[in-house]
Parts: C-alpha cells; sequence; structure tokens
C-alpha cells in the first residue's frame, strides 16, 4: 500500500460522511504551521520573507491541539518554517496521533537525526523530507553546503528505526528532469514509503524567475509521470492528469486550510489575504468565489497539491474508471 491502510480507511469513512451530510466545503488536511521560523533560507521558499516581522511567534502546544480539533480533519501536515526547531514539536506530535489522526511533519532534514528520540514510530506519523535535486543541486537552492547528506543520513536512520519516511520535490523551469530521476533512485535505496513531487509556486515575495507556467509544468509532468514504472509517487493519478494537462481541475482552497502564529490564513496556504480568528470564521466568511484560475491572477500557474489533491479526489468519485485507477493506485502503488 502507498499508505498505511489505517488511513486509506479513516479516509474513506471521513469522505463518504461528509458526502451524506452534503457538505459541500470541508477540510481534508490541516496545514498547521506551529511557527515560521527556519534554520535555512531556500530560493523557492517565500515563508520566511512574508512572515519575517513574525519569526519570533509559535504556537503552544494546547492551541496546536486545539486547531485540530476545530478543524476536524483526519490529517494535520505539520509544516513552517522548520517543525523540528519548536521546542514543543514531540508533545504537539504526540496529542495528535493519540487522537488518530495523521501526522505528516514536513522538514529540511537537516535536524531528523538528532530529533528522533523526541517521537515513536507510529502508522499515524510520516516524516516527509524535503529535497530538490541531488547534492549539489539542493544545497545551492538550500543556501548552505551540506544539507543534501544530513537530510538523506536522516532519511536513513528514520527509517531503520522504523519511522515512514517520504519526501517531496519542487520541481522549477531549471530542474534538471535526469537528475531529479537520479534522485528518486537514491531515494528508492534508502528505502523511502514515496515520492511526492509538486510544481513550484510563484510566491511574490521571491524575485527569482524559477517558476513554471501551467503549460512548462504540463510538458515536464508529462515526462516525469512514466518513472512512476520504478518509484513510489504519493501523487494521486487523477492528480498527475492534471499536472500532466490532461485533466482539468478547480481548486478548493478551503480542503486544506491553514493555522499559524497569526490565525486561520485565508484563502489558502500558499496566498495570504489576511487572517481568520476562527476555523468557522474562515470557512463561513471568506469569498472563496473570487479565488482559483480566471479569478485571482496569483492563481494563474498554480497546480500544488494543496489545492487540487482534493478535487482530484472528488474528481475520481465521480467516474468509476477514476475511482478504480486510484483503488489499484492505493493498494500497489501503481
Amino acid at each position: 500500500m502507498i499508505f498505511p491502510w489505517q488511513l486509506q480507511t479513516r479516509l474513506t469513512g471521513y469522505l463518504a460522511g461528509n458526502m451524506l451530510r452534503r457538505r459541500q466545503r470541508f477540510p481534508y488536511v490541516l496545514m498547521l504551521e506551529p511557527l515560521f521560523r527556519c534554520n535555512l533560507a531556500c530560493a523557492g521558499c517565500g515563508r520566511i520573507r512574508e512572515f519575517g516581522d513574525s519569526l519570533d511567534k509559535t504556537l503552544s502546544r494546547e492551541e496546536c491541539a486545539a486547531a485540530v480539533e476545530e478543524s476536524g480533519a483526519p490529517v494535520v501536515s505539520i509544516t513552517g518554517g522548520e517543525p523540528l526547531i519548536h521546542p514543543e514539536i514531540g508533545g504537539i506530535v504526540d496529542d495528535i496521533t493519540r487522537r488518530h489522526r495523521f501526522v505528516y511533519l514536513c522538514t529540511n532534514g537537516t535536524l531528523l537525526q538528532r530529533s528522533l528520540k523526541k517521537f515513536r514510530p507510529s502508522p499515524y506519523l510520516s516524516f516527509v523530507v524535503h529535497l530538490d535535486g541531488q547534492a549539489a543541486t539542493h544545497d545551492r537552492n538550500a543556501g548552505r553546503s551540506g544539507v543534501f547528506d544530513k537530510a538523506l543520513s536522516g532519511i536513513r536512520t528514520a527509517k531503520a528505526a522504523g519511522f515512514q519516511v517520504r519526501t517531496n520535490t519542487t520541481i522549477y523551469s531549471n530542474s534538471d528532469l535526469d537528475e531529479v530521476k537520479g534522485l528518486f533512485g537514491t531515494l528508492a535505496e534508502s528505502g523511502v514509503d514515496g515520492v511526492m513531487v509538486s510544481p513550484a509556486f510563484s510566491f511574490d515575495t521571491v524575485e527569482n524567475d524559477i517558476f513554471l507556467t501551467r503549460s512548462q509544468a504540463h510538458d515536464i509532468f508529462r515526462t516525469l509521470a512514466p518513472y512512476s514504472r520504478d518509484f513510489r509517487y504519493c501523487n494521486t493519478p487523477v492528480y498527475w492528469d492534471f499536472l500532466s494537462g490532461r485533466k482539468t481541475l478547480s481548486c478548493t482552497p478551503w480542503s486544506n486550510p491553514t493555522r499559524n502564529p497569526i490565525g486561520w490564513k485565508r484563502p489558502c496556504y500558499l496566498i495570504t489575504d489576511g487572517h481568520a480568528a476562527t476555523f468557522r470564521e474562515l470557512m463561513e466568511e471568506t469569498p472563496w468565489e473570487k479565488y482559483g484560475v480566471g479569478n485571482d491572477e496569483r492563481c494563474a500557474n498554480c497546480m500544488l497539491h494543496s489545492g487540487f489533491e482534493a478535487s482530484a479526489i472528488e474528481a475520481a468519485g465521480r467516474s468509476p474508471k477514476d475511482l478504480w485507477r486510484m483503488a489499484k493506485w492505493s493498494l500497489l502503488g501503481a
């Protein structure tokens, strides 16, 4: 299975329950940012630039637990910043997994090896390590030498200790696809449980011509798709169709709400037009119709999983053929 059976069972029941209640908008994944601070300043990241005046702010362990309960999402993606910097990160993860919610802890991997003692292997916990290329490329993007080797060492140590580890690779306009394929081979040899691939989002705060247009993304992901014969992709097959230009999907930004030290970020993980004080306010008072391709120019080239994986799941539910493909992928990873 590409994901633990516990997650697949929980998600199936959760989706069925919401559909029976005829809820049009509900969260799939809570994007929980307990802090903005990071130990790197990667070339394509807009987070520490956007919230530069709030780097001292954090969410407490109690605030994180409250956000999880408030949203009700079955999956929690802990992001940042670098979550492993947070002094209470072990307790935050434990509070969530004890509630049988699934945690995907996103990290640059540099602190992973020394942080493992704070966690216990569990089907409810997976580390997601961000790697954008082999050593030279990744270190250049991260702005520091040795980052790739530390991350890879952390991955191998975590796998040897019994943890689930997945990776996320962002594709930029200057990415070398042969190098990306080589990276996936290295990760497969290291025993990772799956690799996620994402097109870069063009942050306003990043002054760099490294981002993809939609047509560029289609060409690149058509090239990457056949690699699934050799590597375990975490991206669903319907989402791959969208990335490759074979299917059109509408963004569902409410499916991945973001809670950070300022509040509930609106409208989505990537765009900031203010913050709501509560999850209910976010869901009920955000003008969702103003966002998405054709409505907001900032959304023109966005194809990220945080806006479209839930759309892919919903689209699959309307097609017996796609539903079978999704079931096959979830069981066999292909």
